[in-house]
């Protein structure tokens, strides 16, 4: 039975976890494995929302991993093991962006496969997710990432001021703005659409 990934204990890691860290530390590839498929497809979500490129989003990724298979005994357990990976990422994809310097193509930035895809989905519905992602992807990066953190990788005010280096105050500031900017880009046309 596997235990589910988000309900997390005292030390920030789920048992699982734990067991594949104290796997890791003595150099175990099978255990670092495990944690790779539990975290490569929420990293890439996330990372994709501030660096756009494909070909970067998947180096962030691994760089992050890399991380963590070449100093497993520094993540002491002070928050949670994906807060700790999340925060490496925003890091390397942030130093990334900086690196970058041809504008994005919109028309050729990676798009990520919905998750719950049914051929027979309402137009409507698809036309409302498209004008929400397109509001969001308007967004600044670093209101990017609060928006990704906060609803789609279900991280507290508190975790997210860990990942990015910042005081609390200003992840509820940018969330302020980014809602405010997302209801004045969608008030009109995505009410037409529900």
């Amino acid at each position: 039975m596997t235990q589910d990934p988000r309900r997390e204990g005292e030390t920030g890691a789920t048992s699982g976890e734990l067991r594949l860290l104290a796997l890791l530390r003595e150099g175990h590839l099978p255990a670092f494995e495990g944690l790779y498929r539990l975290y490569q497809p929420r990293l890439s979500r996330f990372v994709i929302h501030l660096v756009r490129r494909a070909a970067t989003v998947e180096e962030v990724v691994n760089d992050t991993m890399m991380v963590l298979w070449d100093k497993p005994g520094s993540f002491q357990g002070q928050s949670k093991l994906s807060t700790w990976l999340f925060a490496i990422a925003y890091r390397k994809a942030i130093r990334a962006r900086l690196g970058e310097d041809e504008p994005v193509d919109e028309r050729t930035a990676p798009e990520l496969p919905d998750e719950d895809a049914v051929p027979d989905r309402d137009f409507a519905r698809k036309r409302a997710a498209a004008m929400l992602r397109a509001a969001i992807d308007d967004l600044s990066p670093d209101h990017r990432a609060v928006v990704h953190l906060t609803y789609f990788q279900e991280a507290s005010y508190r975790e997210i001021a860990d990942i990015m280096g910042c005081p609390p105050d200003t992840v509820k500031t940018r969330m302020f703005h980014a809602r405010r900017h997302l209801k004045q880009k969608l008030e009109g046309e995505l009410a037409d659409w529900l």
